[in-house]
């Protein structure tokens, strides 16, 4: 049975929000996800195989997701 932290980190990437500078417009155009800001971190919220797709965008600008 999973725990609430592993399905969260299937479902979200947490990260300053100044590394999407330059790439929030593609990666919302690209992705079906949804970003919140608080506190100078984004959180990216999508399904399990969005977020992978995501991640792996991200990889691609060199932002790396932990």
């Amino acid at each position: 049975m999973s725990n609430a932290s592993q399905l969260r980190d299937s479902t979200q990437i947490v990260l300053p929000c100044q590394s999407l500078d330059g790439i929030r417009d593609r990666l919302e155009a690209g992705f079906t996800v949804t970003i919140v800001e608080s506190d100078g971190r984004c959180r990216i919220i999508g399904s399990p195989v969005v977020i992978k797709s995501v991640s792996e965008f991200l990889s691609r600008y060199g932002i790396a997701v932990a």
